[in-house]
């Protein structure tokens, strides 16, 4: 397959660790395919462009024509940034094509190869294919030492690229076909969109950890990890790609494929608190509106005398508007976002990076003086951002700061495509709630119930503890899928009770 980008296989690109960007859980990845549309790769940078949310430490796109074969284009950094000009999309030419955009759980940090930028191609028997992997492999290392041993040769660290060694080694006679032999042998989450010269293919693990949805855009089809990709290009947003099910789309249609024993779904909670645009549908339900009730939840559960509401933008905001309408007390935008921060902004010195925060978000001085301030943010990871946030809006004059968080305590890595810090770096892990409100020195911190997080999702009655509607393994330590992987470098499960 011929590429297009200026980098070699070799090149690495090293990602600085920013101090206004270690604090927050980040997405893995986001998946997106278009089949039937001319200039499809225009579409999937769209596409990708929507998703940017999801990964920003590099983004790929792989298309196919008859007359040029298979072409691709790997680049580092924001899709705005490498594939708006003609002279990259010229060299993408085709009606059928799948991108990617990447945050690294697996694999490589910090130095990052161009190799292990999705998505990843191979050479088969029956012909190409291409594939973007949205999740992680719970038992990727012991598939890697076993397709080694047999003889495969890895080009990334990825864990995603075991699906496609996988692939090759599969007896099945066509390639969906070979990627369900794969997928069978494939532990975790994994939300997939792949391509032959004339078969776009979308695919969930039977638990539906990771999103993904269709779409139709005139004869074309298009899939996408959220809806709001679908929005962007003028799509219509046909139904979700459900838990366990492959849709094989051609020019002549879709077929739906059950390849995997069925299982209880156990979608990700954490993708309506923070992961997916506010604009995206979720299971039929509005992320805003989701967002909204964790506010109001939040008031009812933990009331507390103040004079504003504040978010913490921008994913504090949802909930900051719904507890605000709840408790009647004003919202207030306290602090304001510099809406051009980015991983491009100059290289840190010293001196900026103590800085921290401030380089991303100032505080409204004029509207905090004086006041008892209710702070809305979705999590505490590590709690470093909160110290420094809570110490910008006391340095502005408040009387009170009291913090109202949009999720539980997140106690527990996810390894199932969240980049999450070791488990005795996060501060629920080691530390009460009493604890973390002495530790960031606030009046008051609470957190939304687990109880109450569900009923914001639309399950009246809560979280059934004995059969959990969602994945909330970071809040309660409860894995669908043993990690594998971890557990043989030494991870403790949560003991039973």
């Amino acid at each position: 397959m011929p590429s297009h980008s200026p980098e070699t296989a070799t090149k690495t690109k090293t990602l600085p660790s920013l101090p206004w960007d270690d604090d927050k859980l980040h997405e893995e990845c986001g998946v997106y395919g278009v089949l039937g549309v001319s200039d499809a790769a225009n579409f999937v940078a769209l596409g990708l462009h929507a998703l940017q949310h999801r990964g920003q430490e590099a983004g790929g796109i792989v298309t196919y024509d008859p007359e040029h074969g298979f072409s691709d284009a790997r680049k580092f950094g924001y899709i705005r940034d490498n594939f708006t000009s003609t002279d990259v999309m010229a060299t993408l030419p085709g009606s059928i094509g799948i991108g990617h955009v990447r945050y690294s759980t697996a694999g490589s940090k910090g130095a990052t190869q161009i190799r292990d930028v999705q998505p990843f191609f191979g050479e088969f028997s029956m012909g190409g294919a291409a594939i973007g992997h949205n999740g992680n492999i719970t038992n990727a290392d012991a598939l890697r030492r076993e397709l080694i041993e047999h003889g495969s040769i890895f080009q990334s660290s990825s864990d995603s690229e075991c699906i496609v060694h996988l692939m090759a080694r599969s007896l099945q006679k066509d390639l969906p076909e070979r990627m369900e032999d794969a997928l069978r042998r494939v532990e975790g989450a994994f939300s997939i969109v792949a391509m032959t010269a004339t078969q776009l293919i979308g695919v969930r693990d039977p638990l539906g950890v990771r999103p993904l949805v269709l779409g139709k855009i005139g004869d074309g089809w298009v899939l996408s990890s959220e809806t709001c990709a679908l929005d962007i290009i003028g799509a219509e947003f046909l139904r979700e790609v459900e838990p366990g099910e492959m849709v094989v789309i051609t020019d002549q249609g879709l077929d739906s494929r059950r390849p995997f024993r069925p299982k209880s779904p156990r979608f990700c909670i954490f993708e309506h608190v923070y992961f997916s645009r506010p604009d995206s549908v979720l299971g039929g339900r509005s992320v805003y509106e989701t967002r909204r009730q964790i506010g109001v939840e939040l008031a009812r559960e933990a009331p507390v005398d103040a004079d504003l509401v504040c978010p913490v933008p921008d994913s504090g905001t949802p909930a900051a508007i719904g507890f605000s309408q709840e408790s009647g007390i004003p919202y207030a935008m306290g602090i304001i976002r510099n809406q051009y921060m980015g991983r491009t902004f100059i290289e840190p010195t010293e001196q900026i990076r103590n800085m921290g925060v401030r380089l991303k978000l100032n505080v409204n001085r004029a509207l905090i003086r004086g006041k008892r301030v209710i702070l809305v943010d979705d999590s505490v990871v590590r709690g470093t951002t909160s110290r420094k946030i809570k110490e910008m809006i006391l340095d502005a004059g408040a009387a009170e700061v009291h913090f109202r968080i949009a999720s539980p305590p997140t106690a527990w890595p996810c390894f199932y495509g969240v980049d999450t810090p070791q488990r005795e770096k996060l501060l629920a892990a080691t530390m009460s709630e009493e604890e973390m409100r002495e530790h960031l020195s606030v009046d008051s911190l609470r957190f939304i119930s687990l109880d109450g997080l569900y009923r914001a999702a639309g399950e009246a009655t809560g979280r059934n503890s004995n059969c959990p509607q969602y994945c909330d393994a970071c809040f309660s330590g409860e894995y669908p899928v043993e990690p594998a992987d971890m557990i043989e470098k030494g991870f403790q499960l949560r003991a039973a009770e």
